[in-house]
């Protein structure tokens, strides 16, 4: 990694879009610190804590502490991750869509132009549901409407402004950008959840076991990122051979290639589609000041929410786990049937002469693939939702409450190599293009 980075800045252009990346970076950072004028921020600072549902800490954790200081940037780019989701859904519902999306450049810009509009949309939506809250828990410095509108326009325009910076560091940065964006964030609270870790379980402890107790820390940390490295570079390779064909007096074809099947076909997105199904309603009735009463909706609430999973005391919450290990299995084989098809696959495998050893073109050959990504999905689903289950087992058994979870470090590490190839192809460009000028 550090080889890649060295040998980038040698290369100007590189070097150009790495520094733009940066200071974009010290943007985002800023922004996350400026308060939105018309919040008591103190009061909504004592709100947060007194909320123990997990949804508000992971929350908090990919806006980067900008909800805890409820800054300009305080939805960042959720509302963009939800649009994009949505757009890919209506994709497959819509035959307009879908048609734009097969007609290449021109119609992804289209698409990516809608979606623009769709997170203006949502992040509206949610502000004025946030100020709403806001309002009913005497949040708002003033109950007037001149503060309600601003405190609803900030927040979506600190959205908008955060989508555009993604799309500039795409542009004319290094790629990735709206995933950098959301990374820089997950990172900027690492420092925070590694002190709380330190104050609770090293800082008050004899020195032999805190050292212990560092050690253990370290090694699941270090196991947990070779998992995801793993998990991420994880290919099963289809084996394709075409077949020879007679063009004039040669013969061209014949090679032998492979369809590289992802372990981790859907990346984190089940992770985060089964987190959002659950966690919404917790932040919803926190936001509204519910959840706190004995009845049964109460304690729905609670057993959707993480922090009362894994609870030797309170074993009946942990049943809200088994529902969210479910469905990031199902989101897993959900969100793979609709971004992969074997059939489109096996049809353009047939029209250019391609096959799979011992399997027919054809039906047979997108039968073949369809069995091989089922078994593909379900490890890749299992590996994520292991993934996820680690940080909560010692969040509720060990009590260590820090934010920095197992979707974080699918996040952290999946865009940190997906970056890099990303400066490794654009370095390789360079260098084909000098070795053709020279």
């Amino acid at each position: 990694m550090l080889e890649t980075l060295r040998n980038a800045f040698k290369i100007k252009d590189i070097r150009k879009r790495i520094i733009f990346t940066f200071l974009m970076l010290i943007v985002i950072r800023i922004g996350s610190q400026l308060p939105i004028p018309g919040i008591k921020n103190e009061v909504f600072a004592s709100w947060f804590a007194s909320q123990t549902a997990d949804g508000m800490g992971f929350f908090d954790a990919i806006t980067g502490g900008s909800f805890y200081n409820m800054s300009i940037f305080a939805l960042n780019i959720t509302p963009y991750i939800t649009s994009s989701i949505i757009m890919q859904l209506l994709t497959i519902a819509i035959p307009k869509l879908e048609e734009m999306q097969r007609d290449g450049e021109e119609g992804r810009k289209k698409i990516a132009e809608i979606t623009r509009y769709l997170t203006v949309v949502l992040a509206f939506i949610e502000s004025i549901a946030m100020v709403v809250g806001f309002y009913r828990s005497d949040i708002l410095q003033s109950k007037n409407v001149l503060t309600v509108i601003s405190v609803v326009l900030t927040l979506t325009a600190g959205s908008a402004v955060l989508m555009w910076i993604g799309e500039r560091i795409t542009e004319k940065g290094v790629g990735n950008g709206i995933s950098i964006v959301l990374t820089i964030n997950i990172i900027s609270r690492i420092p925070n959840d590694m002190g709380t870790l330190y104050e609770q379980f090293i800082v008050s402890k004899s020195i032999p076991r805190g050292i212990l107790a560092g050690v253990i820390i370290l090694a699941i940390i270090v196991a947990m990122v070779v998992f995801v490295v793993f998990l991420q570079d994880g290919v099963r390779k289809i084996p394709v051979q075409y077949s020879k064909k007679v063009q004039g007096r040669k013969q061209v074809g014949g090679q032998s290639t492979h369809i590289p099947l992802k372990v981790n076909t859907s990346g984190v997105i089940p992770v985060i589609f089964a987190q959002s199904l659950l966690q919404t309603p917790v932040i919803i009735a926190g936001l509204l000041g519910k959840g706190n009463g004995t009845g049964i909706g109460s304690k729905i609430l609670r057993g959707m929410s993480q922090s009362n999973w894994c609870n030797p005391n309170e074993p009946v919450y942990s049943i809200g786990l088994v529902v969210y290990i479910l469905l990031i299995i199902a989101f897993a084989y959900f969100y793979t049937s609709i971004t992969f098809n074997p059939l489109e696959i096996a049809n353009n495998m047939k029209k250019a002469g391609g096959f799979i050893p011992g399997i027919r073109p054809g039906k047979p050959t997108s039968d073949y693939l369809n069995t091989i990504l089922n078994y593909i999905v379900f490890i890749g689903a299992i590996a994520l939702a292991f993934i996820a289950f680690v940080p909560i087992f010692f969040n509720g058994v060990f009590g260590a409450d820090v934010s920095f979870g197992g979707t974080s470090i699918i996040i952290i590490v999946g865009v940190v190599i997906e970056t890099l190839k990303q400066i490794e192809s654009q370095m390789r460009v360079r260098y084909y293009k000098g070795f053709l000028n020279d």
